[in-house]
């Protein structure tokens, strides 16, 4: 648990630095459109990592599983936006939807897991 929300805080960064980039020093608007999207989802995802952790910490034992989905999905679903938006080949835009596929499974195993909190 400790892992996962170190790496949630450190990916914290990327998402506000390449929102600010997008909307202050890109000049190509689907540049910009696609750093808007990935920072996006990818800070929500992070702060979905640390929500893993409350969950856990109510009982909520299988919830520890979503935060590999999330930050799985981060670095394909963001990343791969990123990267696009720097110049990388059109392609990679097959990756992205591996990323939302596994923020899905991500939310998934956090309903699953939110079944075991316990009652009050």
């Amino acid at each position: 648990s400790r892992n996962w929300l170190t790496l949630a805080a450190i990916g914290g960064p990327a998402p506000v630095a390449f929102g600010a980039f997008a909307a202050h020093g890109v000049g190509d608007p689907k540049a910009a459109d696609w750093l808007h999207t990935g920072s996006t989802y990818g800070f929500l995802h992070c702060l979905a990592t640390f929500a893993c952790a409350l969950v856990v910490s109510l009982g909520g034992t299988r919830a520890r599983f979503a935060p590999a989905f999330f930050l799985a999905g981060v670095l394909l679903f963001s990343g791969s936006l990123y990267a696009m938006a720097f110049g990388a080949p059109r392609w990679l835009g097959a990756v992205t939807p591996l990323g939302g596929l596994s923020f899905m499974i991500g939310w998934g195993v956090l309903a699953w897991g939110a079944r075991g909190v316990r009652r009050s």
